[in-house]
């Protein structure tokens, strides 16, 4: 009997995919966009700035120079200088450490409290998840500027009563987050695995939730920071923050409103490194969102 053989199978090339670093696309895939890159360099100089001032501004941010009031922006004074001959530049560069201390602790207080909240609510009963949640959900329909007012209201104007207004103010939004992940991963095979085994609701919660629940803590705490140091500029420019003549960046904003059409670099400057700080901030927490989410960004 003659068996007839079908036609010899050739080998089929390797095609390299797309999302391959070493192809053209993977490349372009994998490559920084020029605002991530100009956002990260821009919060390392930031970061400088708050650490270490004297490396940039070598000056003393309260000095003033009665013959040098009002000065234009100038080789000896690149962003000019205020209505006492004080350096612009030098308080912008001082200022940073003020504006982020302050952001640094009110979202502190906003994610700790929000962590621990949250997962009250997620792990509560259905009453207590219940009250929680529509607590979160009235505090959270309240613009953040009109809530750290009415506490500053009752608490007094001062720097630990706008960190911390703002740090409530901020905290409703962290505690829906992390509500929402919470009542995920309680159901989560892997944590009813555990339940049957009898493992402690303690050892259970910090072994197995918790760390599963503080995914997108991270990138909410970076965009939380610029809303912080927003706001933070806000009420100091309503005088319910640090008082003049500290270097703060909505201090001075509120300095130099009074005059603005003969010394705009006093209020334009500082406003410039607020705007700046917010959208850095932002820009590199939603890169961090994206990546969270499992997308390319």
């Amino acid at each position: 009997m003659t068996v007839t053989l079908g036609p010899t199978p050739t080998a089929v090339a390797a095609v390299p995919l797309a999302t391959d670093p070493s192809t053209p696309a993977g490349r372009r895939r994998t490559r920084p966009r020029p605002g991530l890159l100009v956002a990260g360099a821009y919060l390392v100089l930031l970061v400088v700035a708050a650490v270490l001032p004297a490396l940039l501004a070598p000056g003393d941010p309260l000095a003033a120079d009665p013959r040098a009031t009002l000065a234009a922006p100038d080789p000896a004074h690149w962003f000019g200088t205020d209505q006492l001959g004080r350096d612009v530049w030098t308080r912008v560069v001082h200022g940073a450490g003020h504006s982020l201390t302050i952001g640094l602790a009110a979202t502190g207080i906003a994610v700790t409290g929000g962590v621990l909240l949250g997962l009250l609510a997620g792990l509560a009963h259905r009453f207590a998840d219940e009250t929680l949640s529509r607590s979160f959900d009235a505090l959270s329909a309240f613009p953040l500027l009109l809530l750290a007012l009415l506490f500053i209201t009752v608490t007094g104007p001062g720097t630990a009563s706008l960190v911390v207004a703002i740090g409530i103010a901020t905290l409703p939004h962290h505690a829906r987050v992390v509500r929402g992940q919470t009542l995920l991963v309680r159901r989560a095979d892997y944590v009813e695995q555990a339940v049957s085994f009898g493992l402690s609701r303690p050892r259970l919660v910090w072994r197995h939730v918790l760390p599963n629940v503080l995914g997108p803590v991270p990138v909410l705490a970076v965009i939380g920071l610029g809303e912080a140091v927003l706001a933070a500029a806000g009420l100091s420019f309503l005088g319910l923050g640090p008082q003049p003549p500290s270097p703060e960046w909505g201090a001075m904003l509120s300095e130099g409103r009074n005059y603005l059409q003969v010394a705009w670099w006093m209020t334009v400057l500082p406003g410039a490194a607020v705007t700046a700080t917010v959208v850095a901030l932002t820009v590199v927490g939603r890169h961090w969102q994206t990546r969270f989410d499992g997308r390319r960004p």
